[in-house]
Order: C-alpha cells, then sequence, then structure tokens
C-alpha cells in the first residue's frame, strides 16, 4: 500500500508553516503512524513528492504503548496519539500530521506544553502532608489517576487557551484527585483554585469525553468533582454491577 502522507512542517516558532508530501510504501497495515514517523527519519535518502530530501520530522515519543502521551499530535484534523492510530484506518491511504494547535510550536510536530505543569503547580496540585483517598470513591479517584496529561481535551475544548485562567480537563482530573484525599485543612484552598480555574470557566460542552486516549469517563468525574469543591457534598459512590 502507498500511503500519502503530508505534514505541516516548520523549522522555527519564527518560520512560516509549509506542508510536505511523502509517499510511504508498506505492506504491514498494522504498523502505527509513530512507527511510519521513525521509519521515513532512519532513511537518509527519503524524498517528498517534489523530489526535494526530507529532512528528519520532529516529534515526541517516548513509550509508543499509548501509556504516556507525549506523541500526541492532530491526525486528519483529530488529535491523537501517533503510537494508537493504525494505517490500516485510513482506507484512502491519504493522513495529515500536524501539531496541536492551542500550544506554542517548536518545530514540526513538536508543541511547548509546559503551560500543563505550571497550570497544576498554581493550584498547588500535591500534598502537603499523608493523607488517604476516600475508599468510597476509589474508582474515580483510579480513573483520574489515569490521565496523560497529552493535551488532546484541551484541543477540543472551545473555552481553553494556554494563557487563559481556564485550565480546562487536564488540570480539573488532578484536582479532582485531590479533592477525595485532602484534608479538611488543605481542602478550602483546593476548593477555592477548582472553582476559579476550573468550574467557572467551564461551559460543559464535553467535548473532551470523546477525545480522551485513555477513555476516561470525564463526565462522571465533572459531577463528582464539582460536588465535592462547589456544592461541597460527598462524591458519590459509583455503582457496581451486580454479579451474574
Amino acid at each position: 500500500m502507498t500511503v500519502t502522507l503530508t505534514v505541516l512542517r516548520q523549522a522555527s516558532p519564527d518560520d512560516a508553516p509549509y506542508r510536505q508530501t511523502i509517499l510511504f510504501e508498506t505492506d504491514d497495515m498494522q504498523m502505527t503512524v509513530a512507527s511510519m514517523l521513525q521509519k521515513i527519519n532512519a532513511d537518509p535518502a527519503c524524498t517528498d513528492t517534489e523530489g526535494r530530501a526530507v529532512t528528519p520530522i520532529r516529534w515526541e515519543c517516548s513509550c509508543l504503548q499509548k501509556k504516556c502521551g507525549a506523541c500526541a499530535m492532530r491526525i486528519n484534523g483529530r488529535p491523537r496519539l501517533a503510537c494508537d492510530a493504525l494505517l490500516s484506518e485510513f482506507r484512502r491511504g491519504r493522513i495529515l500530521l500536524e501539531p496541536l494547535r492551542k500550544f506554542p510550536v517548536v518545530a514540526d510536530l513538536t508543541v511547548d506544553r509546559s503551560i500543563l505543569m505550571q497550570n497544576l503547580m498554581r493550584m498547588q496540585i500535591w500534598f502537603a502532608e499523608d493523607a488517604e483517598p476516600d475508599e468510597a470513591v476509589r474508582g474515580l479517584t483510579y480513573d483520574a489517576s489515569r490521565c496523560l496529561q497529552c493535551g488532546c481535551c484541551l484541543e477540543v475544548c472551545p473555552n481553553f487557551c494556554a494563557d487563559g485562567k481556564f485550565y480546562g480537563m487536564a488540570g480539573l482530573l488532578p484536582a479532582a484527585r485531590l479533592l477525595t484525599a485532602l484534608p479538611e485543612s488543605q481542602k478550602e484552598a483546593m476548593q477555592q483554585a477548582y472553582r476559579k480555574h476550573l468550574y467557572e470557566g467551564c461551559g460543559k460542552s464535553l467535548a473532551c469525553h470523546d477525545i480522551c486516549p485513555a477513555g476516561i469517563p470525564v463526565d462522571r468525574l465533572l459531577v463528582n468533582a464539582n460536588a465535592a469543591a462547589v456544592w461541597k457534598r460527598r462524591p458519590r459512590r459509583r455503582r457496581e454491577k451486580p454479579d451474574e
């Protein structure tokens, strides 16, 4: 199969972006977009459709197992992980790769997502003393812990911008974990930060729900976090299905 790969490239933040198209030949349709990028970058003789040499494409990766979120990018207009996108999904053999748009571009498909950590630090997402999570919402705490901080949810969020005060679902999930375990002496500060940076800016569009690579039930976590931080009610226990 011939894959027609188009990459939106940009040498540096100050350079103008441009598109480069590459014809990639493969018999392995179970190959991922991440593996395809690795093979292209490993081929010094690779050229594009205009005969120009293809310099190594800048992109981020780490585990390549859908565990770290580093390889997040826009694939045919949809934010997702390159290591989780199989070539077999693209029946027409046409793939467009672009960097996430909500973050500053560093080069090619690499963006600066440091604002995610900065936002967590501003909210003081950490424990100042030993704490135990509420056993009644242990399932919710586990779901929140699966957040990859990849930024895909923020890419589709109509209310998030990198320099805004609304931190989006990438900030809400870590906060939701703490709200179930913080002692009362620390909970008020977290509740105030939650209301300012999460509750007040969320339009409840839930565009993040279907885009999450980890499949986190963000709607249920949002409801319970709002209950704990805004209405100051005990989060609801997840109902377990009866044994059959």
